[in-house]
């Protein structure tokens, strides 16, 4: 049921947010209206605002990880400070036998 799957690329998020939003809204069948409720949305889920909430400063969803965890920089590529070459082979060989024949290229 392809027409129940929406693939997104982080790095198309960044680029043109709101095309992607709007492609978001629209594949759940909930268009925008108009421009403003769409800057509304990009507004609320930005990485800033979200980031600096203070659930996501101090909360934590299990006792031993806290919410801030989840959040870097939010910048393209940030990943690379993370990963090990030797990691970054392993994931791209378990994303691509699990993304095999979904017609998702990364």
């Amino acid at each position: 049921m392809p027409q129940k799957i929406l693939f997104l690329k982080y790095e198309d998020l960044k680029i043109d947010p709101k095309k992607e939003v709007a492609k978001i809204a629209l594949f759940l069948g909930k268009p925008f209206d108009n421009e403003e409720d769409l800057e509304i949305v990009l507004n609320k889920c930005s990485m800033e605002r979200l980031k600096n909430l203070e659930v996501n400063k101090s909360g934590s969803i299990f006792s031993h990880i806290h919410n801030s965890a989840y959040f870097r920089k939010g910048v393209v590529g940030e990943w690379k400070n993370h990963m090990t070459p030797e990691m970054e082979e392993q994931l791209d060989k378990i994303t691509n036998l699990k993304l095999q024949g979904s017609g998702l290229e990364l």
